[in-house]
């Protein structure tokens, strides 16, 4: 099978570890073992069990305890439907190496995560991207969307969203969502949605509605890494109807077996304190997003939309150079991490990560400033 590079992964190993200030980074900043012991409120407890876990493959399926606090998550997901995955990378690769045949029709949006288009594009799908656009609100345009669908006949196999979208930020509420909904229903489609920043809307309720609750044929896929900041756990999930559990467990056997039984233990215990990791990660993106608007209206070559939910965003810059460049130089300079916009297919743009160590991130977003003012 051939694939293309994926621009996101490779720019992030060639230069996560040699940056001063990651302004890249798109998990809430990351918890310790003792801090999530500490937040838990049963580190003795949590403790003695850790030690007393023997390292054998454990349940296959993850264990039940891990499958009810996930099911928790969801409207109306039975833990038998919750498939247990390493992280929500290999969530979206499961589902589509399940559903997706060669000579298929898929729909995605871009700007997304890579896999959502490139990997239906090797199994021999043809993918039609539906582009997000700025002057939208980073938000899909459904009379678009429909559109697509007609061209392709109607014969859609999959039509793969992001719900809060990485990387601009971009919340779809319930009624889009429906929207969405309505036109994979009329042409018989899955919709897979990325949810895997679900539970970091910034106001209101964080947790959006997913469509694994919304659609007979929706799929959630989710993970430890981003919303719970344990993202050294490799522990994703996929939801979905029933009868799907099936299908993906027999994909599943020739690329999971198990997850790791401390994974699996450390995930259940940071679910069931979900509401004090909550707390504490959406003060630090509420921190972030204070720190990030107060830049961007201070800063005459950068603009944006406000994101309205996960912990990154999209921004339009003024400079006469590729992305590409900018990130190299910026980096090469004074230590400040972005990730270019061509990683993502979307040249022109930076996607900056705002959650990180509010430390970091202010006096990060202090030195990108100074380096734009020199340009």
């Amino acid at each position: 099978m051939k694939i293309r590079d994926f621009g996101v992964e490779i720019w992030m190993n060639a230069y996560e570890n040699d940056c001063t200030y990651n302004l890249a980074e798109t998990c809430v900043c990351s918890l310790s073992v003792g801090e999530l012991l500490a937040l838990s409120g049963q580190r003795e407890a949590v403790l003695e069990e850790l030690a007393a876990t023997r390292l054998t493959y454990g349940d296959i399926e993850g264990s039940p305890r891990l499958r009810r606090a996930i099911a928790g998550l969801y409207r109306s997901q039975p833990p038998e439907q919750i498939t247990i995955t390493n992280g929500a990378i290999g969530a979206n690769a499961l589902a589509m190496l399940t559903l997706v045949e060669p000579g298929d029709r898929v729909i995605s949006v871009l700007p997304t995560y890579q896999q959502h288009y490139s990997i239906p594009e090797s199994i021999g799908a043809r993918v039609d991207i539906l582009q997000l656009r700025e002057e939208d609100g980073w938000l899909p345009d459904l009379d678009r969307l429909r559109q697509l669908v007609k061209e392709a006949g109607g014969r859609v196999k999959l039509i793969n969203v992001n719900n809060p979208n990485n990387p601009t930020g971009s919340v779809m509420e319930e009624p889009m969502l429906r929207g969405i909904v309505d036109i994979a229903r009329e042409a018989g489609a899955w919709l897979l949605c990325d949810e895997v920043y679900r539970g970091l809307c910034h106001e209101g309720e964080p947790y959006t509605a997913s469509v694994a609750d919304l659609y007979e044929r929706g799929i959630s896929t989710g993970s430890m890494s981003k919303t719970y900041s344990l993202a050294g756990l490799r522990l994703g999930w996929i939801a979905g109807p029933a009868g799907l559990h099936g299908m993906l467990s027999r994909q599943r056997d020739y690329h999971v077996i198990s997850v790791g039984r401390l994974d699996d233990l450390l995930a259940a215990v940071a679910l069931e304190s979900r509401e004090a990791i909550s707390a504490r990660n959406l003060a630090i993106c509420r921190e972030g997003g204070r720190l990030l608007e107060e830049f961007v209206a201070a800063q005459p070559r950068i603009s944006y939309v406000k994101p309205k939910g996960g912990t990154t965003a999209f921004l339009r810059y003024d400079l006469p150079m590729g992305s590409e460049e900018l990130c190299r130089r910026l980096q090469g300079e004074t230590g400040v991490m972005l990730l270019p916009g061509k990683a993502l297919d979307m040249e022109g743009y930076l996607r900056i990560g705002y959650c990180n160590d509010p430390a970091i991130t202010r006096e990060g977003l202090a030195v990108f400033d100074r380096w734009l003012r020199q340009q």
